[in-house]
C-alpha cells in the first residue's frame, strides 16, 4: 500500500470517527432536556419516598407511581406544547396573561420547597456516605465532610454557567444512578405477583406511628413525581433548545423517554425495599437504614450499589435545585439566563450552604424530605389551574387550544391533585400530632 493510500485511509478513518461523534452528540442533544428533568425529578426525595413506601407497604402503592407518572407525562407535554406554540415560558405567561402575583407566588413557593429539599438531600447523602464509609474506615468519616464536598462539586459545575454543561454532567450522573437502581432491582426484587397486585389502587391502613402513615407517604410520592417546578422548568428548557411546532414530535418523544425512565427507576427502588426491608418486617425511619439494613439482607455488593445510586440521585437533583431560583427570576423578568452574574452566583452559593444544615445542626433528613415533597403536592393544583386557563385561550393557542379530551384529563388531574393536597395536609397534621 502506497503512502498516499495510507494517508487517505487514515483521513477517512478520522472523518468517520468525527462523523460518528457528531451524530452521537446530536442524538444525545435531542434527549438532554428530558435527562435534565429526570435528574431533577429523581433525587433523594424520590428515593426516600419510594424506598419508604416499599419498606413499609411492600408493592401496595405501586399504583401511585403509575398514576403520578401518567399525570407527569401529560403535564410535561402540555406545558411544553404551550411554549412550542407561543414561544413563552410558564412564568412569562403567568405574569403577562394571568397576573404578576401568580408568577411571584410560584417563585416564592417553589423556592421554599427547594430550600427544604436542598437540606434534606444533602443530609441524606451525607448520612448514607457516613454509614458506607464505616465499612472502609474505622468509625467512618463525619457527614459534614461529605456534605461540604458534594455541595462544592455542585457549585463548581454551576460556576461554568452553561446549561449544556449542566445537562451533560447530569447525563453521566443519571446513567450511573439508573444502572445502580436497576441492578438492585434484579438482586432484591419481590415476587412478581406482589408487583402485579400493587397496580390495583388501594390505601393501606394508616399508622400514625409511621411518620404520618400511608397518606403522607402517598402525598410525598405524588409530590416528588408530579412536581410543579418540573413543568415550569420544562418550558424554559424547551425555549432554550429552540424547539418550535415542527419539533412537537421531538418534544413528545423526549417527554416519553423521561417519564418512562422515571417510572422504571421509581418502581425499581420501591421493589428493592419491598423485597428486603418489607419482607423482613423492617420499616424505614432514617436514611442510614438503607445501608445498615440492606447489607445483612442482600449482601455488601447490593448495599454498595444502592448507596452509589442514592448518592448519584442526590447530586443529580442538587444541580436543578440550586438553579431553580435564578432561572425562575430570569423567566419572570424576561432577562437572559447568564448564570455568571455575581447576583446569581451569590444566590446559588447561599442555597448550596443549606446543604450543610442537617450535618451541622442535626435533624432527621428523611422526615425533612417527606414533608418537603408533601408540600410540593399542595402547590400542584395551582399549576394545573394555570395551564388549564392558558391552553384554553384562543388568542394564545389558536387552533392548538385544548380539545375536550385534554380538558377532561386536566380536570381529572386537578381532582387528583386536590385529593393529594388534602392527604398531604392531613398526613402532616397526623405527623405533628404523633
Amino acid at each position: 500500500m502506497g503512502e498516499q493510500d495510507m494517508m487517505d485511509k487514515v483521513t477517512s478513518g478520522i472523518a468517520s470517527e468525527i462523523s460518528f461523534r457528531q451524530k452521537l452528540s446530536r442524538t444525545l442533544a435531542l434527549f438532554l432536556p428530558g435527562i435534565f428533568l429526570l435528574g431533577f425529578n429523581l433525587g433523594t426525595g424520590s428515593v426516600t419516598a419510594m424506598a419508604k413506601a416499599g419498606a413499609e407497604y411492600g408493592m401496595a402503592l405501586l399504583w401511585t407511581i403509575v398514576a403520578s407518572c401518567l399525570c407527569t407525562f401529560f403535564m410535561i407535554n402540555l406545558y411544553g406544547r404551550y411554549t412550542l406554540v407561543t414561544g413563552e415560558t410558564a412564568l412569562e405567561a403567568f405574569k403577562k396573561h394571568i397576573h404578576p402575583a401568580v408568577g411571584m407566588y410560584f417563585i416564592a413557593a417553589l423556592t421554599l420547597g427547594v430550600c427544604g429539599s436542598v437540606m434534606g438531600v444533602m443530609g441524606i447523602v451525607a448520612e448514607i456516605c457516613y454509614e458506607w464509609s464505616k465499612t472502609m474506615v474505622d468509625g467512618g468519616i463525619a457527614p459534614i465532610y461529605f456534605a461540604a464536598s458534594f455541595s462544592a462539586l455542585v457549585f463548581f459545575i454551576f460556576w461554568n454557567g452553561k446549561t449544556e454543561f449542566f445537562e451533560r454532567s447530569l447525563a453521566v450522573i443519571v446513567a450511573i444512578m439508573s444502572a445502580s437502581f436497576l441492578i438492585n432491582f434484579f438482586i432484591m426484587m419481590p415476587p412478581p405477583v406482589d408487583i402485579l397486585k400493587g397496580l390495583i389502587p388501594s390505601i393501606p391502613d394508616v399508622d400514625p406511628d409511621k411518620n404520618g402513615g400511608a397518606l403522607l407517604v402517598i402525598a410525598s410520592m405524588v409530590g416528588t413525581t408530579v412536581f410543579s417546578g418540573l413543568f415550569i422548568i420544562r418550558t424554559t428548557l424547551v425555549k432554550e433548545a429552540g424547539w418550535t411546532l415542527k419539533d412537537a414530535k421531538t418534544q413528545r418523544n423526549d417527554a416519553i423517554v423521561s417519564v418512562g425512565l422515571m417510572f422504571i427507576i421509581s418502581a425499581a427502588i420501591m421493589a428493592a425495599a419491598a423485597g428486603t426491608l418489607y419482607a423482613e418486617g423492617v420499616g424505614l425511619s432514617k436514611a442510614s437504614q438503607m445501608i445498615t439494613l440492606l447489607e445483612p439482607l442482600a449482601g455488601p455488593l447490593a448495599a454498595s450499589i444502592f448507596a452509589v445510586g442514592i448518592i448519584s440521585a442526590g447530586v443529580s437533583s442538587q444541580f436543578p435545585n440550586v438553579l431553580m431560583l435564578p432561572w425562575l427570576i430570569c423567566d419572570y423578568t424576561g432577562t437572559e439566563r447568564d448564570m455568571t452574574l455575581p447576583r446569581y452566583r451569590l444566590m446559588v452559593f447561599l442555597i448550596s450552604l443549606l446543604g450543610l444544615v442537617v450535618p451541622l445542626f442535626g435533624g432527621r433528613p428523611v422526615l425533612v424530605m417527606i414533608v418537603s415533597q408533601a408540600f410540593n403536592a399542595v402547590i400542584l393544583p395551582a399549576t394545573v389551574i394555570c395551564i388549564f386557563y392558558l391552553c384554553n385561550q384562543s388568542k394564545l393557542m389558536g387552533q392548538h387550544r385544548n380539545k375536550l379530551i385534554s380538558n377532561g384529563i386536566l380536570t381529572a388531574i386537578l381532582v387528583f391533585s386536590l385529593f393529594t393536597s388534602f392527604i398531604a395536609l392531613k398526613g402532616v397534621v397526623q405527623l405533628l400530632a404523633g
